[in-house]
């Protein structure tokens, strides 16, 4: 069998138009069905583009010329766009970026999911899509003998100095400006990835956006931090609101940002902030979402979706520090989280307490040995939210699903191809995708939120 050979090679200058965009935002033209993945590039535009890397099924270009522009191109706000790689997608204009996250979803369930017919209804977005992060985890690094922070430069670890994020909050930008600047005036060391040296990893910040608490985190190589008394007192002068000052110690070699010991320098242990009717208590490692405003809006169509009447027994797997959980309890008649991660459970029961919410229950473990073992206890959910990680639910949990049979299923998801590939197995096992609702939680990425309802077809007919 003869190989075909790719219609391009390397260097090739070529004229091209776009018709798509991947789902990591570059623009996608064809040559005889030959896809090229081209950043900037937007569909509905044409120019000249230069090959850069052919692979065997596909390759990459860089545009040269522009010839023909998209009437929803924009010039991106950020000074530092085309070098960060935190954004993807401010080029396109903001309803623009909300019609290509819906078709996203639709081609995944079309393609992945064998459901081109489901409704899948148009991205909800922010008025205002700016300013939106309300936790900033940022790099530090010497250049000329200071200090600077910022994110990594596209498929890079060379950091971008910036005085300002235009998708984090202000409060976060002043947090890191100043911690950047203290550490500096001491004479902190930047930790050097390549030597395992130096003194200073991250700079964290949250923010309570309903609260205007601030938590200052220093995520350090070693224990020992220099002048740490100092470092303390002219942070607490110089950052209005801060209650929590942490310093989290991360001695190994690895990308994850926090290690296992976290140390309270001052204040609190945790800052606080709510999400409609529910408070939260955020410590340094607690999983929160970082655009509470939409987590708003995509909790409440959860809730719409689960339909409670305050008769149900509810299970949400994969409950976190209990968000989705707190919520349903407060229409449910009792609702059951679990999850594998300790601390997060211990936030969950923290955070009922908080809230004098009585009729939620949280157990550790994986959900798909947990919720069988609830099962043979006889506890058989009415509904069952699941909002997994972006590698979607584990099969035996879907499995078990199928044989738990809830008359309905909520599934939240940050992963539409993980979302369709296991909507095809729920509906193998008997359920039915009525809609999906993709909800913007983080603009100009190309990261996309959804929310699906299922309903088991045996209950179908009683709707």
């Amino acid at each position: 069998m003869t190989k075909l050979k790719p219609p391009v090679e390397k260097n090739d200058y070529i004229d091209v138009s776009f018709e798509d965009l991947t789902h990591d935002g570059a623009g996608v033209a064809k040559v005889n069905g030959f896809p090229i993945f081209v950043q900037n590039a937007l569909p509905g535009e044409s120019g000249q583009v230069k090959i850069i890397k052919v692979k065997k099924g596909y390759a990459f270009g860089k545009l040269v010329t522009h010839e023909r522009v998209s009437e929803n191109r924009t010039e991106p706000r950020c000074p530092v766009y085309k070098q960060c790689g935190g954004c993807q997608l401010q080029h396109l204009n903001y309803e623009g970026q909300l019609q290509f996250k819906q078709k996203q979803v639709k081609d995944v369930m079309a393609r992945i999911g064998h459901l081109p017919n489901v409704t899948v209804h148009p991205t909800i977005g922010m008025n205002d899509p700016w300013r939106y992060r309300n936790k900033a985890q940022v790099p530090v690094a010497e250049r000329e003998g200071g200090l600077v922070a910022g994110f990594y430069q596209q498929r890079s670890h060379d950091i971008i100095d910036m005085d300002a994020c235009l998708i984090q909050q202000q409060e976060n930008d002043d947090v890191v400006q100043a911690v950047k600047s203290i550490c500096e005036k001491y004479g902190i060391r930047a930790y050097d990835e390549q030597k395992h040296k130096g003194t200073l990893r991250h700079i964290m910040a949250r923010y309570g956006l309903v609260t205007g608490e601030i938590m200052v985190v220093l995520v350090t190589r070693t224990s020992e931090l220099p002048h740490k008394k100092q470092i303390v007192e002219e942070i607490v002068q110089s950052v209005p609101n801060v209650k929590s000052i942490i310093q989290n110690v991360n001695s190994k070699r690895t990308n994850v940002i926090l290690g296992d010991q976290t140390h309270v320098l001052w204040g609190e242990e945790y800052i606080y902030d709510s999400i409609g009717d529910v408070k939260f208590a955020i410590s340094a490692k607690s999983f929160y979402q970082v655009n509470p405003e939409q987590t708003k809006v995509l909790y409440d169509k959860a809730l719409e979706y689960a339909n409670l009447t305050g008769e149900e027994t509810v299970i949400d797997a994969y409950c976190g520090i209990g968000t989705i959980s707190l919520f349903l309890a407060q229409k449910a008649k009792k609702v059951y989280g679990v999850e594998i991660v300790p601390e997060a459970i211990e936030d969950a029961k923290r955070n009922a307490d908080l809230n004098g919410i009585e009729n939620a229950e949280f157990a550790v473990g994986e959900a798909e040995v947990v919720i069988p073992n609830w099962y043979k206890q006889g506890i058989k959910a009415d509904v069952i939210v699941v909002d997994p990680p972006r590698k979607g639910c584990d099969e035996a949990l879907l499995n078990t699903i199928i044989d738990m049979k809830p008359k309905k299923v909520v599934y939240v998801s940050c992963g539409p191809a993980t979302l369709a590939r296991d909507l095809k197995i729920l509906e193998e096992g008997g359920y039915q995708t009525l809609e999906v609702q993709p909800v913007d939680m983080f603009p100009h990425t190309t990261h996309v939120e959804c929310v699906t309802q299922l309903i088991l077809k045996e209950e179908a007919g009683n709707q």
